[in-house]
């Protein structure tokens, strides 16, 4: 494999112009950059990705940070960050915190010791303490899951109105006991989504009914079976069923066909995020559509301009509520 010294020699010029060539410096004329170009493809010479980010003090690798690659919503938000930084000369650096204390310092470190050039957090459980103090020094972006009021800047969607709009749904469809199957309300997203549940019911004058309300520890399908199987067991069971995520939806759905009940005519179901299994089901799922691909994409974009200096500020994409069988069969 040809070295730098070589292309040199057969170009005839110093290393130290090779080198300028390769940096896109102005101050080469033309006819001497191409003399290099021209040196650089007959002997198929690539320089050195480490040497060069030994230079630069960059990596250009970005950290990203999320709870479990197991949760098919991270997907598409993953896809879209990959795409945006390999444009823009990046690769990512994927993460799973599993929420371990321990795992989640490891990675942070890396930031700290300048082994990535930034990050993207998408773990609501990360510690917001750590995360804050090395905003303050290192580009880090939030997607999906933020801090508010926070100084970190971040890329969403309106939770609250989102929820909202789901369980107005099927308020409309003649729905007055409905069930919300939360995660853990330390979460901001679980939060706000119950405050969108909790408004459509108040202002349809309909009493929020603490029995049919479930929280669970995670947003798995075995978490959505377990929420239904004790909901299923209130004395008035509920005639429809918020979920704050698809795959929490899922599970529930299928506990309903599996205790002989029938979804929609028995009981409705809603879901949030429109995960690709969200189509799949029987019936198919209504759910929240998050665009996870472009939250990504932005996310990527941000936090490649915060690692070049420029002001980025805090972006709230569309949602759209995605009508389909689960609640108008």
């Amino acid at each position: 494999m040809a070295n730098i010294q070589q292309v040199a020699q057969k170009a005839g010029v110093s290393v130290a112009t090779v080198s300028r060539v390769m940096n896109n410096s102005s101050s080469v004329t033309a006819s001497t950059r191409q003399k290099v170009e021209n040196a650089i493809k007959e002997l198929n010479y690539e320089p050195s990705v480490l040497g060069r980010n030994l230079r630069t003090s960059e990596s250009r690798l970005i950290l990203v940070l999320i709870p479990s690659i197991s949760n098919p919503f991270y997907t598409e938000i993953i896809n879209g960050i990959e795409d945006t930084s390999i444009k823009n000369g990046y690769n990512i650096l994927l993460c799973e915190t599993d929420s371990s204390v321990e795992r989640e310092n490891i990675y942070l470190n890396m930031i700290k010791n300048k082994l990535v050039d930034g990050a993207i957090s998408m773990d609501p459980a990360v510690n917001m303490e750590k995360l804050n103090q090395l905003a303050l020094d290192y580009p880090i972006i939030q997607c999906s899951e933020y801090e508010e009021g926070g100084i970190i800047p971040y890329v969403t969607i309106n939770n609250e109105l989102a929820a909202y709009q789901a369980v107005k749904h099927l308020i409309k469809l003649g729905h007055e006991r409905i069930a919300l199957v939360n995660s853990d309300e330390k979460f901001l997203y679980a939060r706000q989504r119950r405050q969108g549940y909790d408004r459509a019911l108040k202002e349809y004058h309909l009493p929020i009914r603490e029995e049919l309300i479930y929280h669970t520890d995670y947003l798995e399908f075995d978490y959505g079976i377990q929420a239904m199987r004790k909901l299923l067991e209130v004395q008035e069971k509920p005639t429809a069923v918020f979920a704050v995520s698809d795959t929490l939806a899922i599970g529930a759905l299928k506990e309903i066909n599996q205790s002989g009940l029938q979804v929609p005519n028995d009981i409705a179901v809603v879901g949030f995020d429109k995960i690709s299994f969200s189509n799949m089901t029987n019936p198919s799922l209504t759910t929240i559509s998050q665009p996870m691909y472009k939250m990504g994409c932005t996310a990527a974009t941000m936090l490649i301009n915060s690692v070049v200096g420029k002001k980025v500020e805090n972006i709230v994409l569309d949602h759209e509520l995605v009508i389909r069988d689960s609640t108008m069969g």
